[in-house]
């Protein structure tokens, strides 16, 4: 008996020491654990945090607007206000998403055609019955940073006006505004080429390029009206097919104007070939 007491002793001293690493082996675990969780939360803390995107008043830079204008004028200032608010959200809404350019190709990039359309529409409001302002369009670009969002048109841009009070493509053209998709007709549009001037050699390339997209606008476009047959309401193809076309083939436009503008005379007026129609 005497003689069995050590062993004992030692398997008591295994047990215990064995029992002290697995302690010790689950705290380290719980700790990487933790470690990997305040890891997670920073990251999340870090992605929840994305900026917000600010854009340039364009109200300040207005001149003196007609009478005759006003009412159009600050309907397209309270449009600009409501499309930052959406992006905005959109930026919210997609944390984490895509890649390197992600927020540039799917948020400020978008956000800028549509505010090229409608600061053209505020100057082509005032310029119906005054001299039409120039150089707003250098107006539209925004930029992420960390800051607060720009209140563009001077209206309460924490309360935008709803976006279905103003359709993407404003009033004019005329689409199928009696009935949803109905399946009839193409769209098309007017062509611009012939009604630019002589396009200057450093400009060719580019003028070409966005004729080009014109055509892949209009294409599609109508691959759209095929796709949605039946959907939507009365003025479905006039807000969700020939409005944003109307807004991408202004910005389209100017980017056209602005490239022959650069070494000869700015081509004016480009804008009224930017609606399309719906044809039977």
């Amino acid at each position: 008996m005497s003689r069995a007491l050590p062993k004992y002793n030692k398997r008591r001293v295994a047990f215990v020491g064995g029992a002290a690493a697995v302690a010790l082996s689950g705290a380290v675990i719980a700790g990487s654990a933790l470690a990997g969780e305040t890891s997670q939360k920073a990251q999340a803390t870090t992605k929840a945090s994305p900026g917000t995107i600010s854009c340039p008043a364009v109200a300040p830079s207005l001149p003196a607007i007609p009478a005759s204008a006003q009412a159009e004028v600050d309907r397209n200032l309270a449009l600009l206000d409501t499309q930052l608010a959406e992006a905005n959200k959109r930026l919210q809404d997609t944390v984490g998403q895509g890649g390197p350019n992600f927020v540039q190709n799917a948020i400020l990039g978008p956000l800028e055609d549509k505010r090229v359309a409608t600061i053209n529409r505020i100057a082509t409001a005032i310029g119906r019955t005054a001299a039409r302002p120039q150089g707003l369009d250098s107006l539209a670009p925004c930029a992420l940073g960390a800051g607060g969002a720009t209140n563009n048109g001077g209206g309460n841009a924490a309360t935008p006006t709803p976006a279905a009070s103003q359709p993407a493509g404003g009033d004019t053209g005329s689409g199928n505004t009696g009935s949803g998709n109905t399946g009839a007709g193409t769209i098309s549009c007017p062509a611009v080429a012939p009604s630019l001037p002589a396009i200057p050699a450093s400009a060719q390339a580019e003028v070409d390029r966005n004729l080009t997209l014109l055509d892949t606008q209009l294409a599609e476009a109508n691959k759209r009206l095929q796709d949605t047959v039946g959907q939507g309401g009365p003025n479905f193809v006039q807000n969700a097919i020939l409005g944003p076309l109307e807004d991408k083939r202004v910005a389209t436009i100017n980017r056209i104007a602005t490239a022959i503008g650069r070494t000869a005379a700015k081509p004016q007026g480009l804008d009224s070939l930017a609606a399309c129609t719906l044809t039977r």
